[in-house]
């Protein structure tokens, strides 16, 4: 029987903020039944395991990523404007919320993905802002894969301190935000030459 007050919603959000405190291999089942003061095993009523919690986990923290993000480039002029709100965002929430950052970088089932509106809205946000730079398929699946994998790794490195020259972080972010856009501009044809 359903412990009374214990709900998937409750979980996942102690989840999130668990990972947030204690890093997303910190969340554990046990460490989550303890922190709502029940066994284990009660847990499976809400959730079909690990993996289970975080799916959820991954597409709670990517909704809130997304809200964040669309919020930062709503109203906006398309271009350096957008990109650069829209990278701001993304690295705030990284830094802000390490643990559920993390978790946005769960591969999810791509059926579950197809099923969530938030991760729908992702991909409307993202791939919207990059046909400003009129790109087409297949260069907005390559541009969306650029811009994470940059967004990503300077907040990995970022986020543990791996910078160590003395020039300001920020100031490397903004040069870095300003080339992407230059880039995004001139984005080189299938044969490597620009537009």
């Amino acid at each position: 029987m359903p412990r009374a007050g214990l709900t998937p919603e409750r979980l996942v959000a102690a989840a999130v903020e668990l990972a947030d405190e204690a890093g997303l291999e910190g969340v554990t089942l046990s460490a989550l039944a303890r922190r709502f003061g029940v066994k284990d095993a009660s847990l499976y009523t809400h959730v079909r395991g690990l993996k289970d919690l975080r799916t959820r986990m991954a597409l709670l923290a990517g909704g809130e990523m997304t809200d964040r993000i669309a919020e930062a480039v709503e109203g906006r002029e398309a271009g350096r404007d957008t990109l650069g709100a829209f990278a701001a965002a993304y690295r705030a929430y990284a830094l802000e919320h390490p643990g559920r950052y993390a978790a946005t970088q769960i591969r999810v089932d791509p059926e579950l993905v197809a099923d969530s509106p938030a991760m729908r809205r992702t991909a409307d946000v993202t791939y919207g802002m990059l046909r400003a730079y009129g790109l087409e398929e297949p260069d907005l699946t390559d541009a969306v894969r650029l811009l994470r994998s940059t967004f990503h790794g300077y907040c990995a490195l970022e986020s543990t301190g791996a910078f160590g020259a003395p020039r300001d972080v920020q100031v490397s972010w903004d040069r870095a935000i300003g080339a992407l856009h230059v880039m995004l501009l001139n984005w080189p044809n299938e044969k490597g030459t620009s537009g």
